[in-house]
């Protein structure tokens, strides 16, 4: 199954263990949603079912993974289970959340998951049936999980990968802020050094749709040409690294590691070189 699912082909799907999923985030999120949502939409938090958030973010970042017994409990809340076609949608084109639970839905071991390409946006302009308030729905039982199933680096795996020349580190997050710039999110600005820019805006069109597969394909193949070919992803903290993932696995390689703590765990750890192209 394709991880990315056209607005017209969602709008056509009869699949009766279809569940929709809103990602969308900000401290509006759920008014967001309260107010109108692709009908039988059930709401997802970023940082409540999506992440675990610690008090220090130099052990772990601003998004840390939750648990996975946590998530099984999230998922049987949200009344997904095993056989559940799962797509997912947010208003950034899968870059504020919806990418993120795509990765951690796959992780936990769930095989139809997709992103709604253009997201909210377009399925407006498909004219998809909307909806307010809260959806009723069932709890589901849902096998439990032991472990995470998609690759993911830790801090000193990033390091020591770097250190060895063995893995390429991609940086998605914008070029000002990788250049070291600014930084309007985390308390310093810069990248971890030997880190390569490649931000996942740049896995979208003009009007802000996926690149068809083969371009994609075509696009990373040219900018890791000579490089080790073991990738690890990573953005501010861990969740549009997964739109990069995401296009990845679209255009047909394998899924890459990803660095869950990402800057925002490295710029903050004591004694972490930052680099800067500025």
């Amino acid at each position: 199954m394709s991880p990315i699912i056209l607005p017209s082909e969602l709008k056509n799907l009869q699949n009766e263990n279809l569940i929709i999923l809103d990602a969308r985030v900000g401290k509006d999120a759920e008014q967001n949603y309260l107010n109108k949502h692709i009908k039988g939409t059930r709401f997802i938090d970023l940082d409540k079912d999506l992440a675990e958030i610690g008090e220090d973010a130099a052990f772990g970042g601003r998004h840390p993974l939750p648990s996975i017994e946590k998530f099984a409990e999230t998922l049987s809340n949200l009344g997904i289970s095993e056989d559940s076609h799962v797509v997912v949608y947010d208003d950034k084109n899968g870059a504020n959340a919806a990418a993120r639970a795509w990765w951690m839905l796959k992780s936990f071991g769930l095989e139809n998951v997709q992103v709604l390409d253009g997201g909210f946006q377009a399925a407006e302009k498909e004219n998809l049936d909307f909806s307010s308030g809260n959806e009723k729905f069932d709890k589901a039982e849902i096998i439990k999980k032991d472990r995470w199933l998609l690759p993911v680096s830790f801090l000193e795996d990033v390091e020591n990968e770097l250190i060895n020349n063995s893995s390429t580190v991609i940086d998605v997050r914008d070029a000002y802020r990788y250049n070291g710039e600014s930084e309007p999110i985390d308390l310093v600005a810069g990248h971890i050094p030997g880190a390569i820019n490649i931000p996942f805006s740049e896995n979208l069109d003009e009007n802000g749709n996926f690149l068809k597969p083969e371009i994609l394909k075509e696009k990373y193949l040219k900018l890791l040409i000579n490089k080790p070919q073991n990738l690890i992803v990573h953005c501010g903290s861990g969740v549009t690294a997964c739109h990069t993932i995401l296009a990845l696995d679209y255009a047909g390689f394998d899924i890459p590691n990803l660095y869950v703590g990402s800057w925002s765990e490295w710029s903050r750890r004591e004694g972490k070189e930052i680099a800067k192209e500025i």
